[in-house]
């Protein structure tokens, strides 16, 4: 009876689901799948351009941690923080360090109201 009932309610949530999400949930699947095909061994080998894959699947899908069976999602979030590290590293050696300098007319009212008004705090005050 539960299994029936399990099977019930999935069929229930695909009728609802666009089909945008349900393109993305195959390519996942489909994706795992090749992985798992790939590697022979114990543990699967994820290569720079599966995890390439993983990070944006999970900024397009928000269904994607669902999906996921091979890696853990946390695993997966930890690969898109070490990207956007490498972004910004490969940035500063391209000689574009810091942020871009802000002119003296602009910076002195900036300082001034800040000092005129201690309780205001950062968002009040960049508005």
């Amino acid at each position: 009876m539960p299994i029936s009932l399990t099977m019930f309610l999935a069929i229930l949530s695909s009728i609802f689901r666009s089909r945008a999400a349900l393109h993305l949930e195959n390519l996942a699947l489909r994706h795992q799948i090749g992985v798992l095909r790939r590697s022979a061994r114990k543990r699967p080998r994820l290569t720079p351009v599966d995890r390439l894959l993983w990070v944006w699947l999970s900024r397009v899908w928000s269904g994607w941690s669902s999906a996921l069976a091979i890696v853990q999602p946390e695993t997966v979030l930890a690969w898109h923080r070490a990207s956007f590290r490498l972004f910004w590293t490969w940035t500063v050696r391209r000689g574009r360090s810091g942020r871009p300098v802000v002119s003296r007319e602009i910076r002195d009212p900036i300082r001034r109201i800040c000092r005129e008004n201690p309780s205001w705090g950062a968002p009040r005050v960049s508005r």
